[in-house]
């Protein structure tokens, strides 16, 4: 009787969704001033729709009927509510599948939230939303090509291959060569995004409102008001184009010492529109392809060292972030000069950054405070860790948690004195204490995803991003990454206490500060150095015996 009650009510919520987002799309499109636009959004809002509707009703229903009546912290209410998890996220994976699109973009967005969202989902999303996006045919490729630049891609370019290299969720990436016989990537967005982008954002608007009113602790609003605000950026490519031009201008204006490892696809403009972007083909291995690495005569850690310094140069330094660095957006070559290292055949690597539709940028006192809270997490400074987790919207009483899902540890780890303190080794005992903590704390992570500025959500992205990267190269994260991110946050933390402060005697201070800084990281650099004796005699002793 209640599973009867339970299900009328949320197939009346579906058909109530229904009807409401179809008026609004009847109403859009009746105010339409394209005709063939228009009867596109009649044919595909209204499938949508109900699509969404059905599977949002059906996830809500499988939810409050499976956890229905056991108790709170119980075995069964874990095994099911698991159970539950797993099914739900198969059903949006599907939905992303068939409504294609910014659903796509969706899904990779859910499948980076690591620990921000049940586990289930995450793993789910991951495994399949950046191998399995969907194509556009040639003839959309020529439509949009005609449509852009008045020409068939054959009349443009030497030579063009029909079939894309790779697929994302906003666009496809094809081979060309140009007349002068320069090999490029042109990269093509799909012709329904355009179509039906509005209409789809607002439909997951509509559906993440309905989620949160039915289970107040799945409060994600924020995720789609942060793809209102960042998809008509990424669905511009010019847009794109000046993000990379303006990415490595920064590095070479403000982070030389590393300007020549970091490098992006150079554009081509003559050959470029909001809708089609040529750049120069980059050959290289996908910076989670370690075998690939291997071969080029680069080692992975030297990769992940890269990796750490350009992302903790952009986010303490420049304060003009790349937000989307998954695997399918870095890669990796061996420097131009084809120089090598100290050690005999070790070649040094160059990280090249794609897709530049998703940057952000911090404003002064917020990168300011970013890095100090960074730098605190490092030296496990409670104060500054308390502090600058407050400045940046935690909250007195969220700023422990804020700190946990920075670093991937609890916080007695965080606040621990031991050098190699933030480690994940990447063991199952390590995973399971996370997942626990995350299902343990849920309600208050959605609380405090709620509260922290948008900028801050998309730092924490990017983290996970960079923290799956770390994982893939090392089978874990490693001590000499945080040497690093303590080393730069505390530069950036220090550059901007000499641009505030002037006078000989702040000085003075600070080339204390700075001093005492340099120990510090040489103390754990010298811990680092006995870790990595310590696992060569522990490998030595195993191979006598």
């Amino acid at each position: 009787m209640v599973a009867r009650s339970l299900w009328r009510s949320r197939a009346g919520l579906a058909l109530a969704v229904t009807a409401a987002c179809g008026g609004a799309a009847a109403a859009g499109i009746a105010t339409s001033d394209d005709p063939a636009t228009a009867l596109k959004l009649c044919t595909a809002v209204p499938v949508r729709l109900f699509r969404d509707s059905v599977t949002a009703a059906s996830i809500a229903f499988d939810y409050q009927y499976s956890l229905l009546g056991l108790p709170e912290g119980s075995e069964e209410r874990l095994k099911a509510k698991h159970e539950v998890h797993l099914r739900s996220a198969r059903k949006l994976r599907d939905l992303c599948f068939e409504n294609g699109g910014i659903y796509i973009k969706l899904g990779q967005h859910i499948g980076q939230l690591e620990y921000l969202v049940p586990q289930e989902y995450v793993l789910v999303m991951r495994q399949s939303m950046l191998n399995r996006c969907p194509e556009s045919s040639y003839d959309q490729v020529c439509e949009v090509f005609r449509k852009e630049l008045g020409e068939a891609p054959e009349k443009i370019f030497t030579e063009f291959d029909p079939v894309p290299i790779a697929s994302a969720s906003l666009a496809q990436v094809h081979v060309a060569r140009t007349h002068d016989g320069r090999k490029v990537a042109v990269k093509v967005q799909h012709t329904h995004m355009t179509d039906t982008a509005a209409a789809d954002h607002a439909t997951v608007s509509l559906i993440v409102n309905t989620l949160h009113k039915i289970f107040p602790n799945f409060d994600y609003r924020w995720l789609v008001d942060e793809m209102r605000e960042s998809l008509p950026k990424e669905l511009d490519f010019l847009v794109e184009a000046k993000n990379s031009e303006k990415c490595l201008y920064n590095f070479r204006k403000l982070s030389p010492h590393i300007a020549d490892a970091v490098y992006a696809p150079e554009v081509h403009w003559n050959l470029s529109t909001s809708k089609l972007l040529t750049m120069e083909y980059i050959d290289g291995a996908p910076v989670n392809d370690v075998k690939s690495i291997r071969k080029l005569g680069i080692q992975p850690s030297d990769v992940s060292k890269l990796v750490s310094k350009a992302f903790a140069e952009m986010m303490f330094k420049h304060g003009f972030v790349h937000c989307d660095p998954h695997a399918a957006n870095l890669l990796v070559r061996c420097m131009p000069s084809g120089r090598l290292s100290l050690f005999v055949g070790k070649r040094k690597p160059q990280l090249v950054l794609l897709d530049h539709g998703l940057y952000k940028e911090l404003d002064f006192a917020t990168r300011n405070s970013y890095a100090a809270l960074w730098k605190g997490l490092v030296f496990a400074d409670a104060k500054a860790i308390k502090e600058n987790s407050v400045k940046l919207g935690a909250g007195e009483d969220l700023y422990a948690l804020f700190a946990g899902i920075l670093t991937m540890r609890p916080w007695n780890r965080v606040i621990d004195s031991a050098a190699d303190h933030l480690v994940i080794q990447g063991s199952e005992s390590d995973c399971s204490e996370l997942q626990m903590y995350a299902s343990q704390y849920f309600p208050q992570i959605s609380e405090l995803l709620r509260r922290l500025p948008r900028v801050i959500l998309l730092m924490l992205k990017t983290n996970d991003c960079l923290r799956a990267v770390n994982n893939a190269l090392l089978q874990g994260s490693s001590l000499e990454t945080f040497v690093i991110i303590g080393k730069i946050s505390s530069e950036a933390v220090l550059e901007a206490k000499m641009m505030q402060r002037r006078s000989l005697l702040c000085l003075l201070s600070i080339w204390v500060e700075e001093a005492l800084l340099e120990a510090r990281l040489l103390g754990m650099k010298v811990a680092l150095w006995l870790l990595q004796l310590r696992k060569a005699l522990s490998l030595l002793r195993l191979n006598h015996a």
